[in-house]
């Protein structure tokens, strides 16, 4: 008798157990987080990581994310969005500018001479968008918007110092308007996602590449080129890439409203504002990688640097044509995102 009872209560302690491990099993929630960097990259260490932590804290544990660095889920970068958008990854970090002429209103902040603070320009973005971006990001949840500090010129063979030097380079350029700004320039531009451009520097497919320092020692490209063209501190970039961290919309209704509220405590501007700083903060270290290496550097005066802005301004007005065939007012856009930013 006695051993009965012993059983049933036995019996019956399992089955609690099982059931509150069920239970905790179905209160934990995990995030597929998609990119296309390496995981030693700023973005996966310096904010992916970081911001997943948060999250976890926040939601006592419910919410966790497994990230896929690299691509690990498949596809190509310029697919990332799509993603996020089909379900692929619940959250996916990508540059919209990889899909060219999809984000014409976003590309405002990719103009060239454009931004000048990644933090500013990144807090900047996201209410902008709010305003003037719902459309092209409809059938996402945006989460963050940022920018990345402008980008310089790194090349293998030849120092970039005049705009004559840009005659005959062939450059890698990030997005459509590097695109357009490279030609203006005189070189040849070849747009590529950035996980190619080591080997595409390493075999002379290109012979240089305009990239953020950020991301320079993640791919090793100090250890690659020989030279570092410079535009002045304090002035805007020469041109910088907007990038968006966006979650799937099924999948975020989905989540009980407590979970709901965590992740919207960690979107929004300020929390934009807090990527675009992190990207500001790591230029110098990033920097720091090639000057070890004792590679060359060249700063471009000023007066060089507003002869660089004539064929600049050309991209610019030729954007203001094209986005207005599109519908789009592209002054007021202009004048939208500069307001903003100040």
């Amino acid at each position: 008798m006695q051993s009965s009872r012993t059983l049933k209560i036995a019996v019956a302690t399992a089955f609690l157990a099982l059931a509150a491990s069920q239970a905790a099993a179905q209160e934990t929630v995990t995030l597929r987080v998609h990119h296309f960097l390496p995981p030693s990259s700023n973005a996966h260490v310096k904010m992916i990581e970081p911001w997943c932590a948060k999250i976890n804290k926040e939601s006592a544990g419910k919410l966790k994310c497994q990230i896929y660095p690299a691509m690990q889920l498949g596809g190509t970068p310029p697919q990332l969005f799509d993603q996020a958008k089909d379900g692929v990854a619940d959250i996916v970090w990508t540059l919209p500018g990889y899909q060219a002429g999809r984000f014409l209103a976003t590309e405002v902040f990719e103009l060239p001479f454009m931004v000048s603070s990644a933090e500013k320009a990144s807090k900047a973005l996201w209410i902008y968008a709010e305003k003037n971006g719902r459309e092209e990001y409809k059938g996402v949840k945006p989460l963050i918007f940022h920018v990345i500090p402008g980008t310089q010129l790194h090349t293998t063979n030849k120092q970039i110092k005049t705009l004559a030097d840009f005659k005959g380079l062939k450059l890698r350029a990030p997005n459509r308007m590097a695109t357009k700004l490279v030609s203006a320039l005189g070189a040849t531009p070849v747009p590529m996602p950035v996980p190619q451009v080591a080997e595409s520097l390493s075999k002379g497919v290109i012979d240089g590449t305009v990239l953020p320092w950020e991301v320079i020692p993640a791919l090793k490209i100090q250890e690659i080129v020989k030279f570092h063209t410079e535009t002045p501190a304090g002035q805007a970039f020469i041109a910088t890439s907007a990038f968006v961290f966006a979650m799937n919309p099924a999948r975020y209704e989905s989540l009980p409203a407590d979970l709901k509220k965590v992740i919207d405590a960690n979107s929004g501007a300020e929390t934009s504002a807090w990527a675009g700083k992190i990207w500001d903060g790591v230029t110098a270290p990033a920097r720091q990688t090639a000057v070890d290496r004792k590679n060359t550097f060249y700063t471009v005066p000023d007066a060089e640097v507003a002869a660089w802005h004539k064929p600049a301004e050309g991209v610019i007005a030729d954007w203001v044509k094209e986005v207005a065939a599109k519908g789009l007012d592209g002054q007021k856009l202009i004048n939208d995102a500069t307001a903003l930013m100040k």
